[in-house]
């Protein structure tokens, strides 16, 4: 019981990990990428579809997005997507291919990323340390129980910080890892 209680635990944090990585993932550092586009919607055919799955994506030079689209009807309807999305970025079309011109960065626009990193990271830190406080709980109740002794849970409670502890700081390599990658010109 108290193996399978970390196992599970780990897991959700190892969850909270990926969510934060994917969350990071959009945000823009300068740098054109296409995972930027996962979150825009486009009416296609009366059903919400995200643009990544109308066509495909290249990435020519390291501030341009080229999205070609099986579907050119689509084009009007993408590029009204993309205006409307917090993207703020204007796209350019030839009839058949839509361009994404990146813009530098400024320096202000770069320390506002990097304080919605933190701000994303916090919320992961928050949401490990709930985590451990619900299995601390369920460890408590299972002593209370007389499921575990009071050994048992010592043991767990300390594996439990020492898991609790290594996410933590994995978060935070995620992030300085991502500052720099923001604030590197």
């Amino acid at each position: 019981m108290p193996k399978e209680l970390l196992d599970e635990t780990k897991e959700r944090m190892n969850k909270t990990i990926n969510v934060l990585k994917s969350e990071l993932s959009s945000l823009r550092a300068g740098r054109a990428n296409a995972q930027v586009l996962d979150r825009i919607l486009v009416d296609y055919y009366g059903s919400m579809t995200p643009i990544t799955q109308l066509g495909n994506i290249s990435v020519p030079e390291p501030r341009m997005l080229i999205i070609s689209l099986w579907d050119t009807k689509m084009i009007g309807a993408v590029e009204k997507a993309i205006q409307k999305s917090d993207l703020g970025i204007n796209p350019a079309n030839d009839g058949k291919v839509i361009r994404l011109v990146f813009p530098e960065l400024t320096e202000e626009r770069r320390k506002d990323l990097v304080k919605t990193v933190k701000k994303k990271g916090e919320e992961s830190k928050v949401a490990i340390r709930s985590i451990r406080r619900d299995v601390m709980e369920t460890i408590k109740k299972q002593k209370k129980d007389g499921d575990i002794t009071e050994d048992d849970q010592k043991q767990l409670e300390t594996k439990l910080q020492k898991q609790t502890d290594d996410f933590i700081k994995e978060i935070d390599a995620i992030l300085a890892a991502k500052e720099k990658e923001i604030l590197s010109v």
